[in-house]
């Protein structure tokens, strides 16, 4: 059921982009491989966004991300992420925009029951292709969060990750 879910939310988000009163739909599918000699890691998230275009610039809604972590020979690290987001639009041309996401809220991952809290600052690109239909390009960003374990000192954790990763997402708006 959890497989059929996440399909689900996968067909709806990879499609969103920016009009006032509509619907933004959208998201990142994200993988990761590492090797070091026998050790492996590897690495998948899923992050989806819905929200309501309230102005010409402005969107708020809700975001979440699922993120599952395989190291060979250890147990998988799930963690999840839910919280609110505030973007702002500034149109170039009509193909090409950039925007700003600020995203907070709760976070919590299976390793000790931890639970804690972030904020994440993210400024992108969209190309927009036809129909409300785009792609986002991001290169970084500014994060902090922490995590409260039952047996583990608190952790905090703060970046500046520009030119450092390359996210790409599709996104579609639909209008009401």
């Amino acid at each position: 059921m959890k497989k059929l879910l996440v399909a689900v939310v996968i067909l709806f988000t990879t499609i969103a982009s920016a009009q006032k009163n509509s619907i933004l739909l959208g998201g990142n599918v994200g993988f990761s491989s590492e090797k070091i000699g026998e050790s492996k890691l590897e690495n998948f998230e899923f992050s989806p966004k819905v929200g309501y275009q309230f102005a010409d610039q402005w969107t708020a809604g809700v975001e979440g991300s699922i993120v599952n972590v395989k190291t060979k020979g250890t147990d998988t690290t799930e963690k999840y992420k839910i919280g609110g987001f505030v973007r702002y639009t500034v149109p170039l041309s009509d193909v090409f925009s950039v925007f700003g996401d600020l995203g907070a809220g709760y976070q919590s991952t299976n390793v000790n029951d931890a639970k804690g809290m972030y904020v994440s600052l993210t400024p992108a690109l969209f190309i927009n292709m036809k129909r409300g239909f785009g792609l986002n390009f991001s290169i970084g960003g500014i994060n902090y969060d922490n995590l409260d374990g039952k047996n583990d000192p608190r952790q905090e954790r703060f970046g500046f990750n520009f030119g450092k990763t390359l996210n790409i997402g599709i996104s579609k708006n639909f209008g009401l």
